[in-house]
């Protein structure tokens, strides 16, 4: 029993063989390149869905301020019209009118003037033409005219005017501008 009591000897430990150790620290090494492969999909995934979130969400905002572009554009014929009927009659000969032409005329006015608010409510707003200077992100030039005084590039008549809707280009104001006159006078070459 006394052979119990002894210490016992261990056989001297030798720690993992060289080969092991550098197969270990290949795996290891193998295991932080997945984990950081795998973290950078996980961004990069998280990144994609809450990019396609706002996307989606731009949308549903563009949808419900732009659903009534159509109908809006079609108003703007209506809004043409009782233009031109109102133009078609000058103040002067209203003055004179018959009270009853006076009367529609009058009624004509109010609609139209009901239309373009109901239309703004909703977002839809005339383009400011007034002493303005040619946009062409927001006017149409269909011609250069004499500058009645006004500088070149100035809108000097409008021909139809324009709309915006939710500030989106609707349709854009017609109108001639102002060209810039000759500094040099006009000669006849045949003299």
């Amino acid at each position: 029993m006394a052979e119990d009591n002894e210490p016992q000897q261990d056989a001297p430990k030798d720690g993992p063989a060289p080969d092991e150790l550098e197969q270990v620290l290949a795996v290891v090494q193998a295991l932080n390149a997945e984990n950081a492969e795998l973290k950078d999909q996980r961004l990069r995934a998280l990144a994609e869905l809450e990019n396609t979130r706002r996307r989606a969400e731009r949308e549903k905002q563009d949808a419900s301020q732009f659903a009534v572009t159509r109908f809006a554009r079609d108003m703007l014929t209506v809004a043409d019209n009782f233009s031109r009927a109102l133009a078609a009659c000058p103040p002067e000969k209203r003055e004179a009118a018959d009270p009853q032409v006076k009367g529609v005329i009058d009624g004509v006015e109010v609609t139209e003037r009901q239309l373009l608010a109901a239309m703004e409510q909703h977002g839809v707003k005339i383009i400011d033409t007034s002493d303005a200077k040619f946009d062409p992100n927001l006017h149409q030039a269909v011609a250069e005219v004499p500058g009645e005084g006004k500088p070149p590039g100035a809108i000097v008549h409008v021909i139809q005017t324009g709309y915006t809707l939710n500030g989106r280009l609707l349709r854009p104001a017609m109108v001639t501008v102002a060209r810039k006159e000759d500094s040099t006078p006009n000669v006849d070459m045949k003299a």
